[in-house]
């Protein structure tokens, strides 16, 4: 019986790390199967188009970079807009502008200057010397006024933690700015995909062998059968089965509702900052592509409890106990002979589209000329 493999690459998971290994490695001759337990590519940019407006399925996906290699290699499968992020924050009925910037500052305080704000943290949070945890690194950026109105709820709903138990570093990718500006992010390039993420997953794939409904981990035997090398996308405690413990993350529930108005709340994004509202964040869908229908589709995302192997994971805790327990899942992976992790989850890290489209490509060129 021959033991020639049909496939050169066998990828677990379409997202971006996986479809561009598939797309790259095509160019490079080599066949790839592409396996996906969701029942469509793309993974958490996945889009679906309801009444003419692309409904962002797990959550809103602003593209930004600047990285030029990564902004003229996408711009290859679609034309962006010139979207920014301009986001709101609702805390009992008020509403402040995001990121914090003078705009939110003067609305508190009625400051007018950047000396005049700086003066007022700096006042707020002299206590704090060298911050510690995500509380005292916001109180240190922002103020005990601005923490305790716009980050304490919000943090605690979402993590479902403490902010004091939680890593500083996760408060420092929120921009804090001393200007009139509300550009959440400074990147070069921004915008979103003209007609929606999916189409970019589909030009990716187009000529790549795909399964979808699949869950790899409950046949791998079979799958791995079937290609000489293993891309695998997914949780890497879970490819473990768990043999080392549970690494946490964070997990979400989408409550999506159309309505027969033009326009429901007036932008893509408003955040509940309160402990009180059970939601995290409200998104307007249409506002992303400055859609003219009659109608609008909204989702409420709410804070769910993280269960390993049965919830969706999404955003990675990188506490030190969980950065530990990766590391042994990392070694345990360095040790296996022709299968490779990259993305959010199996490498356990929170990545931007950007970052992950940068390693991808990376990755790709380097299995390319083995």
């Amino acid at each position: 019986m021959s033991n020639q493999k049909i496939y050169d690459y066998l990828i677990v998971g379409s997202g971006f790390f996986g479809a561009i290994c598939a797309y790259e490695l095509g160019k490079h001759g080599k066949k790839c199967l592409v396996l996906d337990r969701r029942n469509h590519i793309g993974g958490n940019c996945y889009s679906q188009n309801m009444d003419g407006i692309n409904i962002h399925k797990y959550g809103p996906h602003i593209f930004h970079t600047s990285n030029a290699k990564v902004w003229k290699w996408i711009n290859q499968f679609v034309e962006f807009n010139n979207f920014r992020l301009t986001p709101l924050a609702n805390y009992k009925g008020e509403i402040y502008s995001l990121p914090f910037n003078m705009w939110t500052f003067n609305k508190l305080w009625g400051v007018r200057s950047p000396a005049e704000a700086e003066e007022i943290i700096r006042k707020q949070s002299i206590h704090i010397d060298e911050p510690s945890n995500l509380e005292e690194q916001a109180i240190k950026l922002v103020g005990i006024e601005v923490y305790n109105k716009l980050i304490k709820g919000y943090t605690t709903k979402q993590w479902m933690r403490e902010p004091s138990s939680l890593p500083k570093e996760i408060i420092k990718r929120l921009p804090v700015r001393l200007t009139y500006d509300n550009n959440y992010f400074n990147d070069l390039y921004q915008g979103i995909p003209i007609g929606g993420y999916t189409q970019i997953f589909k030009k990716l794939l187009c000529d790549t062998d795909i399964k979808l409904g699949v869950n790899y981990l409950l046949d791998r035997g079979h799958w791995n059968s079937l290609a000489s090398k293993i891309i695998y996308t997914g949780p890497i405690d879970e490819f473990f089965d768990y043999e080392d413990g549970e690494l946490e993350y964070k997990s979400t529930d989408f409550d999506h509702k159309q309505f027969d108005l033009e326009n429901y709340q007036g932008s893509a994004i408003v955040y509940y900052t309160d402990l009180e509202t059970p939601f995290t964040r409200v998104i307007e869908h249409k506002h992303f592509e400055f859609n003219k229908t009659p109608n609008t589709h909204v989702t409420w995302e709410y804070p769910k409890k993280y269960k390993a192997g049965i919830t969706e994971a999404y955003y990675p805790v990188n506490d030190s106990i969980n950065n530990q327990l990766y590391l042994k899942y990392k070694n345990r992976s360095l040790g296996l002979k022709n299968t490779y992790f990259g993305g959010r989850l199996a490498e356990y890290k929170y990545y931007d589209m950007h970052d992950v489209i940068d390693r991808a490509l990376n990755f790709a060129d380097s299995l390319a000329i083995e």
